[in-house]
């Protein structure tokens, strides 16, 4: 099986980091941490364009970028109305504050804010203010193509009712463990999200993010999830 994409392009910054291409040439970033990121190729870490930037939760490892890039680019960001203030406190002009069960259109891409488990805070030395809860996106993608980005999330019950309201083809799942739930959970996650391709992420960016796509694919293969492709991408790889 070939993920078919509908004439979008994902590429895979490592960890979290994710750009999307669509057809007319928009370019999307989901939590961007790159400067620091040891897995982000060099050619990755700098962007030519960027025009909308979605942010799952405030920590480090998903926020380091958002602030130079916006700047640089003029871009939109889109994350929970907490962590957009504390964005818009750091000059960004255009950071669009929603919520949790809201849908928000812009330059023709819809983004759906669904729940995710973990929490936000952005540290500044000492100091870790909260940035409100973390979060996760369905994105309608041109062409009919759409996407979940689980953010940081252990598995829960209501990802029946993503599938159910929103029907996503594909999810980027996190299955490090530790800091997120691991292959097990996210094998169940599959299962409860009825996609048919699964790309994992936020994985051996760090020693103590210890899951693998293989041990992925063979968590699926307990549940009978043969059918759902694992899509296992290098970071700087793109698809579609």
């Amino acid at each position: 099986m070939v993920a078919d994409l509908k004439g979008n392009r994902i590429s895979w910054l490592g960890h979290a980091a994710f750009k999307i291409t669509t057809p007319s040439n928009k370019v999307i970033l989901i939590d961007p941490f790159l400067t620091h990121n040891p897995a982000t190729p060099a050619e990755a870490k700098k962007q030519d364009q960027v025009d909308l930037i979605l942010v799952t939760h405030g920590h480090g490892d998903h926020t380091e970028d958002v602030v130079s890039l916006a700047k640089a680019h003029n871009a939109e960001v889109v994350t929970i109305v907490e962590l957009a203030a504390w964005f818009g406190s750091k000059g960004v002009e255009n950071a669009v504050g929603m919520n949790k069960g809201g849908s928000y259109t812009s330059q023709g891409i819809t983004v759906h804010m669904t729940h995710a488990l973990h929490t936000g805070g952005v540290g500044e030395g000492n100091d870790f203010p909260y940035t409100g809860d973390a979060a996760g996106f369905v994105i309608d993608l041109e062409h009919g193509l759409s996407v979940y980005h689980a953010g940081d999330t252990a598995p829960f019950m209501d990802m029946q009712l993503i599938k159910e309201l929103y029907a996503p083809e594909l999810a980027m799942l996190p299955i490090g463990d530790f800091y997120t739930m691991g292959p097990k959970g996210a094998a169940i996650s599959a299962r409860m999200l009825g996609v048919k391709y699964v790309i994992p992420m936020h994985f051996g960016t760090f020693p103590i993010l210890v899951g693998t796509p293989a041990q992925l694919r063979e968590a699926m293969h307990k549940i009978n999830l043969d059918n759902v492709e694992v899509i296992e991408m290098k970071p700087g790889e793109t698809i579609g």
